[in-house]
C-alpha cells in the first residue's frame, strides 16, 4: 500500500487529496493540518464578519469525520509537521498533545499556505488586532462586534481588507481604511481604484491613502492608530491585511528549492526540486503568464488547480513507472511495494502519459465593495512598465442603454503592438464579472485582442448588447493594430499650449465640467468646422476627445480626411477627469 502524507488542507491540500482517492482507491492518504479546521471556506469570512453568512457551520466544507467517511481520509488536526527527511522519506509530525510520530511516504504534498505579514509597527501585538485568514479570526472579530465594537481601522486596502472594510461596514461600525500605496487597491491601475475609492466613501468608509500607520497604541483596552501624517485613530479593533508571505520554514529545513521570497520552487506538474515531494497554493511560486515573474499567487482558484494537478502527476507516476525518479530511488525496505512490478496497481485509474497540468496563472480575480464589482485579470499598468503596449478603454452600459436598469462599466484592455492580451480590468454595478471572465478565457486561449471582436456572445437586451463591451474593446483594438485610430493616453499630460485640445461634447457637458484651454465644437459640426480646426490648432499637434471616446472617434476621422492627423483620448472625458483632475474646470 502506497502512502502519500498531504501537509495543510483547505484549498490546495484537501483537493490533492480528493484528488488522489478518486484516482487511487487503496492509498493511504494522511492530511496534516495544523489548525483545528481542515477544510474550510476561507473566502467566507468576511461575509461571516459581517454577518451575511450567518451560520458558522456554513464556514466548514468538511470535518475529519466526514472525509474519512466519504474519502478513507485520514486527518490529523491541531498536529505540526516539525521536519522531513528526504533520503529515508518521512516526515515527522508533532501531536496536539507534544507526541512526535515519524511516517513513511511514498509522495509528499505540501500545502502549507502563507503567513499574514505582520509589519513591524510598535503594538502592533495588541490583543485587539487580528488578521483574517482563519476561522478563529473570524470569530474573534465577529465577536467583538457582537459584544458592542462601534469602530474599526482595517490596515491594508488590498481584496481582503476591502471585504473586511465592506463586512464591518455592513455590521454597522464605523469603518476607517489604510492604505500605504498611493491608491486604494494597488493591483489595478488608478484610474479602476479611483472607482473603488468613491464607493468607500459614499458608504462611509473613511479613506486614507498613500499613508502608513507607525503606531498602535493603547487605551482602555482599546487600540490607537496614529498614521504617518499625524491622525489619530481610537478604534475597538484592528483587521491586519497588508499581505501574505509563504508558510515554508518546513520546506527551507529540508532544503527544497525556495524563491528569493521564499516561496516553494515548483514544476508544471506542481514537482519541487525533489522527486517525491509536490507543493501546492500560497506557498509555491508561479510564473506569471504575461510578465514572467516568479512570485506566489495567493487565489483559491490556482490552488485548487494545483492541488489536482498535484494528484494527477503522482498517479501517473505511479501508474507508468517503477516509482523512481531522476535517478533516485524508490526502493527502500519500509516503503510500498509498488516496484514489485512494473504493471499499475488495479486500483489506480491510470491517466494517460499527457496528464493536465498547470498552466501559468493570469491572476484573474474579483472584489465586491459595496455594491461596486472590480475585477482583473492578467497585467497592470504598473507590471507593464518598461513594455511597449496600448490600452482600450469603455464606459458602457452592462446591457443594452434602452432597456431599463444599464448601469454603467469601466472596462480596459491592454494590449501588446502585436495584438497579445496583456490584461483586463473592469470597475462596474453589474457585469463586471463576466467581461473579465470572457477575456480571461480569451487570453487563455491565445486569442489576440483585435480576436474578442468575433466573438460570438449571447444576447439579449436585459443581458447585453448587440455590441457587446468586450466586442467593443476589441473594436478598439482593431482600429489601432491595423490604422484608423491613433489614441492619447489619458494618464499622460495634457497642455493646452503646446497641443490643441478639442472637445467635440455637446454644450451642456461642457458646462458641466471642460479641459481648461480647450475648445468645443460638437462632433456633428467638426466636419464643416475643419477650416477653423486647422487655423487655431496652428500647427499644434491635435487632441480630440468627447465623454467616453466614440464621438471624438469620428472626429478624428474627419480630421484626417482632412489631411489632418490628431490624437483621440482614450476613454474620452470621463477617463481624463480621473486621471488629470487638475486640468478639469467649469469656467
Amino acid at each position: 500500500m502506497r502512502t502519500v502524507v498531504v501537509v495543510g488542507g483547505v484549498a490546495g491540500g484537501m483537493s490533492a487529496a480528493a484528488r488522489l482517492r478518486r484516482r487511487d482507491e487503496h492509498a493511504r492518504i494522511i492530511v496534516v493540518e495544523h489548525g483545528e479546521e481542515v477544510s474550510f471556506a476561507n473566502c467566507g469570512l468576511p461575509y461571516y464578519v459581517s454577518g451575511e453568512i450567518e451560520a458558522r457551520r456554513s464556514l466548514l466544507l468538511h470535518t475529519p469525520t466526514s472525509l474519512a467517511r466519504t474519502l478513507r481520509l485520514e486527518v490529523r488536526s491541531r498536529t505540526t509537521a516539525t521536519a522531513i527527511d528526504r533520503t529515508a522519506r518521512t516526515v515527522t509530525l508533532e501531536a496536539p498533545d507534544g507526541g512526535t510520530e515519524l511516517v513513511d511516504y511514498d509522495a509528499l504534498v505540501l500545502a502549507p499556505g502563507a503567513y499574514a505579514v505582520m509589519p513591524p509597527i510598535p503594538g502592533i501585538d495588541h490583543p485587539r488586532v487580528r488578521t483574517l485568514r482563519t476561522v478563529p479570526d473570524a470569530d474573534a472579530i465577529r465577536g467583538w462586534v457582537t459584544d458592542g465594537a462601534q469602530r474599526a481601522v482595517v490596515l491594508g486596502a488590498g481584496f481582503i481588507g476591502l471585504e473586511a472594510a465592506e463586512g464591518l461596514r455592513h455590521a454597522g461600525l464605523e469603518v476607517a481604511i489604510i492604505e500605504a500605496a498611493p491608491h486604494v487597491l494597488p493591483v489595478v491601475d488608478p484610474e479602476i481604484a479611483h472607482h473603488v475609492r468613491v464607493e468607500l466613501k459614499a458608504h462611509g468608509v473613511a479613506v486614507h491613502e498613500g499613508v502608513a500607520a507607525t503606531t498602535i497604541a493603547d487605551r482602555d483596552g482599546r487600540p490607537v492608530v496614529t498614521l504617518a501624517d499625524g491622525t489619530v485613530l481610537p478604534t475597538d479593533l484592528v483587521v491586519l491585511s497588508v499581505g501574505v508571505k509563504p508558510r515554508s520554514e518546513l520546506a527551507a529545513a529540508a532544503g527544497l528549492a525556495l524563491t528569493d521570497g521564499g516561496a516553494i520552487v515548483v514544476d508544471a506538474d506542481q514537482q519541487t526540486s525533489d522527486p517525491f515531494i509536490w507543493a501546492v497554493g500560497d506557498a509555491t511560486a508561479s510564473v506569471h503568464a504575461v510578465t514572467g515573474v516568479v512570485a506566489p499567487v495567493a487565489l483559491a482558484t490556482p490552488a485548487n488547480r494545483g492541488g489536482r494537478v498535484a494528484a494527477d502527476a503522482i498517479v501517473a507516476r505511479w501508474a507508468t513507472s517503477r516509482g523512481t525518479a531522476e535517478g533516485v530511488d524508490s526502493t527502500p525496505g519500509q516503503h510500498s511495494d509498488s516496484t514489485e512490478s512494473a504493471e499499475p496497481h488495479p486500483a489506480v485509474n491510470a491517466l494517460d502519459a499527457g496528464h493536465r497540468r498547470s498552466p501559468r496563472p493570469l491572476g484573474t480575480a474579483i472584489v465586491r465593495v459595496f455594491d461596486l464589482a472590480v475585477g482583473m485579470t492578467g497585467a497592470s499598468r504598473r507590471a507593464l512598465d518598461g513594455q511597449p503596449f496600448h490600452t482600450a478603454r469603455t464606459h458602457s452600459g452592462h446591457h443594452a442603454g434602452y432597456y431599463p436598469g444599464a448601469e454603467t462599466m469601466h472596462l480596459l484592455l491592454h494590449f501588446a503592438p502585436d495584438g497579445r492580451i496583456l490584461g483586463a480590468q473592469g470597475a462596474g454595478r453589474a457585469g463586471v464579472d463576466k467581461r473579465i471572465d470572457v477575456i480571461a478565457t480569451a487570453a487563455r486561449g491565445g486569442l489576440h485582442a483585435d480576436d474578442l471582436v468575433d466573438l460570438d456572445l449571447s444576447y439579449a437586451p436585459p443581458f447585453g448588447s448587440a455590441k457587446d463591451p468586450v466586442m467593443m474593446l476589441g473594436m478598439i483594438a482593431d482600429n489601432v493594430l491595423h490604422g484608423g485610430l491613433t489614441q492619447h493616453d489619458p494618464a499622460v499630460a495634457i497642455d493646452p499650449e503646446q497641443q490643441f485640445v478639442l472637445d467635440v461634447r455637446n454644450p451642456g457637458e461642457w458646462e458641466r465640467g471642460h479641459i481648461a484651454g480647450a475648445t468645443l465644437i460638437p462632433q456633428p459640426q467638426v466636419a464643416e468646422s475643419v477650416d477653423r480646426v486647422r487655423e487655431l490648432a496652428a500647427g499644434r499637434p491635435i487632441v480630440v476627445h468627447c465623454a467616453s471616446g466614440f464621438r471624438s472617434y469620428l472626429a478624428h476621422r474627419t480630421l484626417a480626411a482632412a489631411g489632418m492627423p490628431s490624437a483621440n483620448v482614450s476613454g474620452g472625458f470621463t477617463s481624463l477627469a480621473v486621471l488629470q483632475p487638475q486640468l478639469v474646470t467649469t469656467d
